[in-house]
């Protein structure tokens, strides 16, 4: 089923345009990585896509009522500021605000948090102050947040930045889980190798631009990340999967 249908998606900064006449769709089972230097556009496709940024062409999903695309997509935005001192479940509850009754949380709004809370590893911090833990702790909670969402997609800009590496890797098996399970994930990342290994397809910006689209091997050769990313990079098929190992810059 497809869970996200992009037109001719375009978003103009003045005259200049941010994202540039890119379509695509998304199908549940997929877990796909968002990819592009800075200022490629990735934050701001992934706005518009929600319909969170006004713009040009169609997205099916900023074509819904709010409450439904709350349903449909679940959002985890750059920002990881933690503002009030609530506990780590409390937080994570939030996630659960598009599907709470008016005699608010349910037996299953409380088992969707469990469930959150342990993807993430985060059991033992429920009742922590969410505002007393590091930078990195605080990241997996808001991830959490957005799981405890339970939406058929999950849209993430830049979601590991700041995790440390098995943190990080840890993250992505949970979204290549979630795609197994038959939800899709799409997100904006910076780690090619982590985006090489977890991700079943990339989409690769440039300039407000979609200039590659497919399985990561197809996405990461040596000429694209050379000309998109002024990157010399070792790409190799191993028994672990794609291996990909910047080297140097172009120029």
């Amino acid at each position: 089923m497809t869970l996200l249908t992009l037109d001719n998606l375009t978003v103009r900064r003045g005259e200049c345009p941010v994202v540039d006449g890119v379509s695509l769709s998304l199908a549940e089972g997929e877990c796909v990585g968002l990819i592009g230097p800075n200022g490629a556009g990735k934050t701001t496709l992934l706005r518009a896509a929600l319909g969170l940024l006004p713009a040009g062409g169609h997205s099916s999903l900023a074509a819904l009522p709010p409450r439904a695309r709350a349903h449909a997509a679940a959002w985890l935005p750059q920002a990881r500021e933690v503002a009030w001192p609530v506990s780590v479940e409390t937080l994570v509850a939030l996630g659960r605000t598009p599907h709470l009754g008016a005699r608010g949380p349910s037996p299953e709004d409380r088992a969707a948090v469990d469930r959150a809370l342990a993807r993430m590893g985060l059991e033992a911090y429920r009742d922590r102050d969410a505002t007393r833990l590091s930078g990195g702790e605080q990241a997996r909670v808001l991830i959490a947040r957005a799981l405890a969402q339970e939406t058929p997609l999950l849209m993430a800009d830049e979601p590991i930045a700041g995790l440390d590496p098995a943190a990080q890797i840890r993250t992505m098996e949970v979204f290549a889980r979630l795609a197994a399970e038959g939800h899709a994930v799409i997100a904006a990342l910076h780690d090619l190798g982590l985006a090489a290994r977890h991700c079943t397809r990339l989409l690769m910006l440039s300039r407000g631009r979609l200039v590659a689209d497919g399985p990561p091997e197809a996405v990461l050769t040596e000429a694209n990340l050379a000309e998109v990313f002024g990157l010399r990079a070792h790409v190799e098929r191993t028994a672990e999967g794609l291996v990909v190992q910047p080297l140097g810059v172009t120029g």
